[in-house]
């Protein structure tokens, strides 16, 4: 059986949706919280799949989470093995770093869920799942896509995926999330966030009731066909 190896960052971001897709693909989960992994000794090159998961820290938040540096270097030794490598929200700003590109605060928050425009290429993908659903966005910061990437998908603010030859796929948006008890987590914690958007707690439960169903079996269905892509 393959390995796939989750590293987390916070437990309520996990992989919830993508689980049963990487499962059904042969795929045995393992999972390691990054600030306990030792990341500098992290046994990065032997999973056959990494996935980099999400979490409130910023990549330029060193001071406080010293070991960010340590995951950034490494996703950088992983992604020139060309062996494969999924990033989610700040999984995809790690690689982003990884990869030498700027990784900053926004001017705004995206929180809820709104549709992506795809570019040219993100239609040829499978991004193409994500077409006509909504996708639950939950993020302020943003990147450059980087110089030997392929921008996949954005919002009106900010790009939103990017991929590097069949191998890498980095998203920041939440197709995952739509169905995972674990959202309430979310809407407690970042209440002040909330807020500041314009929503409340009631309106996205009710957007997730009643959107993430689609969001989800769209995230599913992207992540199957990129995994059978891998060969």
């Amino acid at each position: 059986m393959k390995r796939a190896l989750v590293i987390r960052h916070v437990d309520h971001e996990g992989i919830a949706g993508y689980r049963e897709p990487i499962e059904a693909a042969g795929y045995e989960i393992h999972r390691v919280a990054a600030h306990h992994a030792g990341c500098a000794a992290l046994d990065i090159l032997s999973p056959d799949l990494i996935i980099v998961m999400g979490g409130p820290m910023g990549v330029y938040d060193t001071d406080r989470y010293p070991w960010l540096n340590d995951e950034i270097a490494v996703l950088r030794r992983r992604i020139a093995t060309e062996r494969p490598v999924l990033g989610v929200c700040l999984g995809s700003q790690l690689i982003a770093a990884a990869l030498g590109a700027p990784v900053r605060k926004g001017p705004a928050r995206e929180i809820g869920f709104a549709p992506l425009t795809l570019t040219d290429a993100g239609s040829e993908s499978p991004l193409r799942h994500l077409a006509a659903t909504d996708m639950l966005h939950w993020h302020g910061d943003t990147f450059d896509v980087p110089e030997s990437a392929d921008l996949l998908a954005t919002t009106p603010l900010y790009a939103q995926a990017f991929a590097r030859g069949r191998h890498l796929l980095a998203l920041q948006f939440h197709a995952e999330m739509g169905e995972d008890e674990r959202f309430e987590h979310w809407l407690v914690n970042d209440a002040a966030d909330i807020a500041e958007v314009g929503e409340t707690p009631e309106t996205l439960r009710d957007a997730h009731i009643e959107k993430g169903p689609a969001a989800v079996a769209a995230g599913r269905a992207m992540i199957a066909e990129w995994l059978a892509g891998l060969g």
